[in-house]
């Protein structure tokens, strides 16, 4: 898998970089926001895709 693909995911609360996913650009082209959960919150939170 090349690194174009590759996103990191940022939590909204507390703004921490939890997680790496990936994503076809071509397709999808605005940023991505999942619900994950957050270790640091200790709580399902939204995240968003970071540049």
């Amino acid at each position: 898998m090349s690194q174009d693909n590759m996103i990191k995911l940022e939590c909204t609360v507390c703004k921490r970089v939890n997680y790496n996913s990936k994503k076809n650009k071509k397709i999808i082209k605005q940023r991505l926001e999942l619900n994950k959960f957050c270790r640091s919150c200790k709580k399902h939170t939204p995240h968003k895709e970071t540049k």
